[in-house]
């Protein structure tokens, strides 16, 4: 694996929410994007079909990792 890409299918937790994006704390998304400072990620969330719910940049702080013992849930959110 090429190891300038590691984060392209990272999973995080997010850890604050983000109401004008309909994100909730606990919500799931995969970074997309590392910005160069590293403290600046790009993340995409999306819905169990696999349609795209939002895209935000978000600050390292707003974010942890997947953690052992985790397990997702499932939330309405409507339309996409």
């Amino acid at each position: 694996m090429n190891r300038k890409k590691w984060w392209q299918t990272y999973l995080i937790v997010l850890t604050a929410d983000l109401p004008e994006h309909r994100l909730e704390a606990g919500d799931i998304g995969t970074v997309i994007r590392v910005h160069p400072c590293g403290l600046k990620f790009d993340v995409e969330f999306v819905t169990l079909k696999g349609e795209t719910f939002a895209a935000v940049m978000l600050e390292a702080d707003q974010v942890r990792a997947v953690r052992e013992g985790e397990m997702a849930r499932v939330r309405e959110v409507g339309g996409a």
